[in-house]
């Protein structure tokens, strides 16, 4: 096992079986840069839905968000192959299923960036966009979307 996967497992965490809702591919690799599909938060107890701020709190938010990191990161090892290869994390994107009025996409998404940190140190680091939504595919709280650097 490689380093990220050795600080997963001491998480007790694991990469899921990436499952996507359409036609299209978890991640397309271009050059070093490993372009990955919006991912949702599903987990051992099912798809996290709803409405952040109404029928789902921040700190569910923020679990749905590092799920969907996880689901990120499983599309990015299958495209890059080992996840040691990820030099740079360069760019987040996240939406937020967001009940009238909620302001807060920025914190939930801090879910999904505080993940990326934990693992991948300083080369974590990453531009973020965070963006509310009245509706997203299927009702999910929460997906996101990301640009990795990798090298050899």
């Amino acid at each position: 096992m490689g380093q990220v996967s050795d600080k997963l497992a001491a998480m007790g965490l694991a990469l899921p079986e990436r499952r996507s809702a359409g036609k299209y591919v978890g991640a397309v690799r271009a050059g070093d840069l490993v372009f990955v599909s919006g991912a949702g938060p599903v987990g051992a107890d099912g798809m996290l839905t709803g409405k952040v701020g109404d029928d789902v709190s921040i700190e569910q938010a923020q679990e749905g968000a590092r799920l969907c990191v996880l689901q990120c990161l499983s599309a990015v090892q299958e495209a890059a192959g080992d996840l040691d290869r990820v030099s740079r994390v360069v760019k987040l994107l996240g939406f937020v299923n967001s009940a009238p009025g909620f302001n807060q996409q920025h914190v939930v998404m801090d879910g999904a960036s505080g993940l990326l940190l934990e693992l991948f140190g300083e080369e974590g680091g990453h531009a973020r966009s965070s963006v509310g939504m009245g509706e997203l595919p299927m009702n999910i709280a929460v997906e996101v979307e990301m640009i990795v650097e990798t090298s050899d």
